[in-house]
């Protein structure tokens, strides 16, 4: 309840306790077993802001808060309590109200990027080990530096392919990257989307500045996000509360001390966003919750026990409100006094022993005064919620999804051209250029083939040409060596019968002749075997 430029919280007997506007931005606790009322402190608390006109986000696990934009009911037993507390300028009145739904189911489709995600938090979600961590971030810079859009899975599924195919290009570069770890990594993105990550990851990705504005009446617009679904996957759902966190500190400007906060973020089992959580995830939680408030964003943590939340933020929570705590075993009396001690004590109570015995609707609280300074602990009531209180049907949570102006901009899903079609469109270019070049490849080597078998074919006429050329050369080398012998003899012949006609007359008689003749044809045969057979 919004008074006297004041939120209103609660009441400690008389006495009005409040949390003031310029410190809301200091962050919060609301903390208490289940069925203390914490739910109903939140409403209240997000009603508040809201009249004070600062838009709100809170997380809806149980649809109870969904009838927040109906006007609550005055029963007898919320008469009673206004009658006690004195709250006579209460009203019920219904607020601005947009749902909103990863799945798209109860509210507007809530969407975001592969690339806006990043690979930190990616990794997280896909239980990624550090390797695997590595090399999501290696293929986020190839995608950068290659300008490869990473919209939806289908974008990381094709990266992961393409670098796992690219491996031994982008390890000169990059490092080792075995196709092992990518294939964990394409398992992990299949995982993701069998819960949801291919609704989630998409266009028209979420604009966080829809969610930073107020209605007509300057009442600050409540957007509601439907946890039912999304908290049966703790992982993801702790991932998208951090990444909400993240991009609001990245988006805003730097605002300082504001007389109210720019927004308020209702963490409801705050627990999910810590448990398991690798240091780095830790360190990254602890910085954005120390930081975002200078951005003029105040975060409420909403969970069972204070324990729940690291030390480290935890110390950043200024304004607690703290439900009823059991405490039975010995661990849980060591959590309740830990919780104790973290008020600044009241002297006319003992912290724990009323924290211990606190009713439905009641709670310690402590904020920070105008000075910054944590208050002393008051025990106070809670105040009833002015919308009503529970879930809405089908038909009035469809009507007031269709009925809101976000509705035409983010109802449709678009598949923007991005990393998926460029690389589907490049694998068909390269399967065509393969096939370009392998029929090349085999044209060439049929002309080649064909050149082969032609000179083949001249060098085999060539043969045959030389071959019939050395015949015809060796049929006409015998005819001429014939011709010779021939003539050679017949000269020869000549020549001894004239020397041994010579002999003859020389020597006369009979005796003569034959000596003539005898050295006539050894004489020829001599002289025909020295000028022809040489």
């Amino acid at each position: 309840m919004y008074q006297e430029q004041k939120i209103l919280i609660g009441k400690s007997g008389e006495e009005n306790v409040y949390i003031l506007p310029r410190m809301a931005n200091r962050h919060g606790l609301i903390a208490g077993a289940t069925g203390t009322g914490k739910t109903v402190t939140l409403k209240v608390l997000a009603e508040s802001f809201s009249d004070c006109g600062v838009p709100v986000f809170l997380a809806d696990a149980k649809g109870d808060l969904a009838g927040t934009f109906q006007a609550g009911e005055n029963s007898g037993s919320i008469q009673k309590q206004l009658e006690e507390m004195k709250l006579e300028s209460f009203d019920f009145h219904g607020y601005p109200v947009t749902f909103w739904d990863v799945f798209g189911k109860k509210g507007l489709p809530l969407r975001t990027t592969i690339s806006e995600m990043g690979p930190l938090l990616l990794s997280r979600i896909m239980n990624l080990n550090p390797t695997q961590s590595d090399i999501l971030t290696i293929l986020f810079q190839i995608a950068d530096e290659e300008e490869l859009l990473l919209i939806d899975t289908k974008d990381l599924r094709s990266m992961l392919l393409y670098v796992s195919e690219n491996a031994k290009e982008y390890s000169l570069k990059y490092g080792n990257m075995s196709k092992q770890s990518i294939a964990a990594i394409t398992r992990a993105v299949t995982a993701l989307e069998a819960v949801g990550g291919d609704q989630f990851f998409g266009e028209p990705a979420l604009d966080i500045r829809d969610w930073i504005c107020t209605d007509e009446q300057g009442k600050g617009r409540i957007s509601i996000l439907d946890c039912g679904e999304l908290m049966q996957n703790p992982v993801m759902y702790a991932t998208f509360l951090l990444w909400m966190m993240s991009e609001l500190f990245e988006m805003l400007p730097e605002a300082g001390d504001c007389e109210k906060p720019k927004m308020i973020f209702f963490f409801d089992e705050a627990h999910m966003l810590f448990d398991d959580a690798p240091k780095a995830l830790l360190a990254k939680i602890e910085q954005v919750v120390k930081l975002i408030r200078s951005k003029g964003v105040g975060i409420y943590f909403i969970t069972q026990n204070p324990a729940d939340i690291p030390g480290g933020v935890l110390s950043q929570l200024g304004n607690k409100i703290q439900h009823a705590l059991h405490a039975y075993t010995p661990a849980e009396q060591k959590g309740a006094k830990a919780a104790a001690q973290s008020f600044r004590a009241n002297p006319e109570f003992d912290t724990l022993e009323e924290m211990t015995r606190l009713g439905i609707g009641q709670a310690l609280i402590s904020v920070l005064d105008e000075e910054g300074i944590p208050t002393i602990v008051k025990k106070c009531r809670i105040l009833p919620p002015q919308s009503r209180m529970g879930a809405v049907s089908e038909a009035e949570r469809e009507a007031q999804i269709r009925g809101n102006l976000l509705y035409s901009r983010y109802q449709e899903a678009i598949d923007r051209d991005s990393a998926y079609e460029f690389l589907q469109r490049k694998a068909i270019s390269d399967a065509e250029e393969a096939e370009r070049k392998k029929e090349e490849e085999a044209r060439q080597k049929q002309l080649e083939k064909e050149e082969a078998a032609r000179q083949k074919q001249l060098e085999k006429e060539e043969a045959a040409r030389l071959k019939q050329l050395e015949k015809k050369e060796t049929a006409q080398q015998k005819r001429v060596n014939s011709a010779i012998n021939q003539a050679g003899r017949s000269a020869a012949g000549t020549i001894g019968r004239e020397l041994g006609n010579t002999v003859g007359k020389t020597f006369g008689g009979s005796f003569g002749k034959r000596l003539g003749g005898n050295m006539g044809a050894s004489l020829g045969r001599g002289l025909f075997n020295t000028l022809f057979k040489k």
